[in-house]
């Protein structure tokens, strides 16, 4: 067995290619390109068609009018298959390409020679026990090749009947099999309500109708719905952990996981605090939900604990209602035509998506999940894999330096291991939990932008995979303000591929799938949570363009009474500057020439030394930049990008006068949080993202505080587009008289003595 089983491990590695090799270093888990649900692959079942149906289809091929295709034909006729020649030739090319880097994009970060090497070690290892324990193909009939081998590697086939939906049922102690006829339960209602294809006409074509709300702790909210039925909903009193239908052992387990949250003022019998109250009253209900003043400091643990139990209620209800129905399947026998009553999943078994943006993040995820499933329970739960995920996303305290004095917004945000570049897929099943399974045999997907986006890959791209969005029903953006400041683009490309119809049928058995997700209405159905820490015109966009719950959506909508302009602690005057542009494309460039013509040639003296540039958007930092340079200006520069030797140097010429002007990006503040010295005149070239950044830049002022306060100047550049920017650090009052006044300049004064 020796020398026939390292022989056969080493034909078999040999013929891997780099970027499966390359992938398999950098995530240690197979791409889900390669996954596999089961190891026979289930043939689709075939539908008889009625007479009608079947002429409709011909004619619609011999005439040039097409008629009304339903949207199970149009997902029959997606499906394709690659065949054997098309794989061999694409992994040719492959092997060609000279590809040897260990970062997998340009935005994650690189590593060094000897943990590439280490990883590389490792991967072979576990490459070699896999392939040792199944050397054979997964079809008999055909040879293994590449993609087989890599689905097998990571597949756990140790424990995968124990997680299989399609061969487990109910078990009988367990209960809660969510049967069809119950109309209480919110999940029930939602997944059980049939759209007609005139209320999908009419909810893309017409406006949605909206309702203004208020309520105790959340505040001023906007609910909008693009289906005419549109039910107003109140506040809710005192909650009952039973009357929420949860599903067991939430009820027993959540009151100890929340337990760390309930030791204030409120009630000692409330599950929730106030705001958990209001916040999953409205999750509950499956209604798209924005909240804007969720904070790593205040109240963001608060907010995750809260979104983790409805994602792992939805989670059991739904693998419930698969297992009940199996076991309905498999004690009666059932005739052609019967099968409408056991349509219970979708076209992939991935159903809730979960985006988050450091790996910390995704290790508190994980941890609530077993913590909300196991409770106090004497009886363990089983968690595969927990040992690797402790290790790949868990965080060593010592790595930080002692000395590093940073806000404490700052350390609630890059507390542990904050890699940006990760995706694991989780299964859930009867007390039971799987971390890094393969996407098609996940429940819960827990993925930064960064790690979806080299996933779903972009157009042109021979391996990419996104078919694994198609039946996401619950998805949960968090802190979507810190991706404004990674790659918001990367948000967008998720969105455009969210509940897109699949290209391959994954093994799905098509009797047990929902009509409206046949139908290709699925983002209909998906449920949004959308967690933030400001109110920014991206994020908002996101919201009302890719939200189109059946149910509605609800915004919340406050509005800052006081600006972060109360904190600046200096005395200092601030110049707001207004500027004015035709639209909304049009401002990038009219804050360029206004700047150019207007702004810089008063700071051209050399009187005006000292000048700090603050420049938001990396886009317009380039730009002037390129400018400085044409135009010979005494200027050096601090971006994200910089080496920490050039941002030495910059902040030392800097201090010195030897340089008078400094372009920094608010990415770079956002990343380091260094105390600039040696400002005496700030130019804020467009309003901050962050609020409070503003007052932070301001106060850095004092950091080399000689006497020199009187010749300290601010001035903001603003539109009427940067409304919402513009309330946050001036106030709601202020910033509307300031938009509305016949006057472009507007000065106010901090620090008054």
């Amino acid at each position: 067995m020796g020398k026939r089983g390292s022989r056969g491990r080493s034909q078999l590695l040999s013929t891997m290619t780099k970027k499966q090799k390359k992938h398999l270093r950098d995530f240690g888990e197979e791409h889900p390109f390669y996954d596999r649900v089961s190891k026979k692959e289930a043939k689709p079942q075939i539908c008889q068609l009625s007479e009608s149906s079947d002429s409709s289809h011909s004619e619609s091929e011999s005439e040039s009018e097409q008629e009304h295709i339903s949207g199970y034909h149009r997902l029959l006729a997606t499906l394709r298959t690659v065949s054997e020649e098309e794989d061999e030739e694409e992994e040719d090319e492959e092997e060609e390409e000279d590809v040897d880097d260990c970062s997998a994009s340009g935005d994650a970060e690189m590593h060094d020679e000897e943990s590439c090497e280490e990883a590389a070690a490792s991967a072979e290892a576990q490459e070699q026990t896999s392939l040792a324990d199944n050397p054979k193909g997964k079809d008999g009939k055909e040879p293994p090749d590449t993609a087989q081998r890599s689905s097998e590697e990571f597949t756990d086939a140790k424990h995968e009947s124990l997680f299989s939906l399609e061969t487990n049922f109910l078990e009988e102690d367990r209960g809660g099999g969510c049967p069809q006829g119950e109309s209480q339960d919110p999940f029930q209602q939602h997944v059980n309500k049939q759209l007609k294809e005139k209320e999908i006409q009419a909810a893309v074509s017409s406006p949605p109708t909206t309702q203004q709300l208020k309520w105790p702790i959340l505040g001023q909210l906007v609910f909008s719905s693009k289906f005419p039925k549109m039910e107003t909903f109140k506040p809710p009193k005192d909650i009952d952990l039973k009357s929420l239908h949860l599903q067991k052992p939430l009820e027993s387990t959540w009151m100890k996981t929340n337990s760390q949250f309930l030791s204030g003022p409120q009630k000692s019998n409330s599950p929730f605090t106030p705001l958990q109250k209001e916040l999953f009253f409205i999750m509950n209900s499956y209604r798209d939900l924005f909240y804007p003043e969720r904070t790593a400091l205040r109240n963001g643990e608060e907010v995750r604990h809260v979104y983790c139990l409805h994602a792992i209620n939805h989670v059991l209800k739904a693998n419930a209602q698969v297992l009940a129905n199996n076991s309905r399947r498999r004690s009666q026998k059932l005739g052609v035509g019967e099968d409408d009553d056991f349509r219970d999943q979708g076209l992939t078994r991935p159903k809730v998506l979960i985006v988050v943006p450091f790996r910390e993040a995704a290790l508190r995820v994980v941890q609530l999940f077993i913590s909300l499933l196991e409770g106090d329970s004497k009886k363990k739960i089983i968690v595969s894999n927990k040992k690797r995920f402790q290790g790949e996303y868990g965080s060593d305290p010592e790595e930080r330096p002692p000395n590093l004095k940073r806000p404490e917004d700052y350390e609630a945000v890059f507390v542990g291991n904050i890699d940006d570049h990760f995706r694991i897929g989780v299964a859930i099943l009867q007390r039971s939990i799987r971390l890094y399974a393969p996407f098609y045999s996940s429940d819960v997907l827990i993925a930064s932008p960064l790690g979806l986006r080299t996933v779903i890959g972009g157009e042109g791209e021979k391996k990419r995979d996104f078919d694994f969005l198609s039946s996401v029903e619950l998805l949960i953006i968090d802190q979507a303000d810190v991706y404004l400041m990674q790659n918001w683009e990367h948000v967008l490309h998720l969105m455009k591929h969210m509940n897109l119809l699949p290209l391959d049928s994954h093994g799905v058995d098509f009797s047990r799938v929902r009509m409206w997700s046949l139908n290709n209405w699925s983002k209909y159905y998906r449920q949004t949570l959308l967690f933030g820490a400001l109110q920014d015109p991206q994020i908002n966009s996101v919201f009302n363009k890719h939200c189109v719950n059946t149910q509605g959506q609800v915004a919340v909508r406050n509005v800052p009474m006081t600006g972060s302009i109360s904190h600046v602690l200096v005395q200092l005057p601030h110049v707001f500057q207004r500027m004015e542009a035709q639209d909304l494309p049009s401002v990038i460039d009219a804050r360029f020439q206004f700047f150019t013509n207007k702004i810089l040639p008063q700071y051209r003296d050399a009187v005006m030394s000292h000048t700090l540039i603050y420049v938001p958007s990396y886009f317009d930092f380039v730009r002037l930049r390129n400018y400085f340079k044409k135009e010979e200006l005494n200027f050096t520069h601090i971006c994200e990008y910089t080496q920490k030797s050039g941002v030495s140097r910059a902040r030392h010429f800097f201090l010195q006068g030897e340089k008078q002007f400094l372009l920094l990006t608010e990415r770079f503040h956002f990343y380091k949080r260094y105390t600039i010295k040696g400002i005496r005149n700030l130019i804020f070239y467009e309003l901050p993202t962050y609020p409070h950044f503003y007052s932070e830049v301001c106060n850095m002022l004092r950091a080399t505080s000689r006497g020199e306060e009187a010749t300290w100047t601010c001035t903001v550049l603003y539109s009427k587009y940067d409304a919402q920017r513009l309330a946050a650090v001036v106030g709601v009052e202020r910033a509307a008289q300031m938009l509305q006044s016949p006057k472009s300049v507007h000065l106010f004064i901090t620090g008054e003595k």
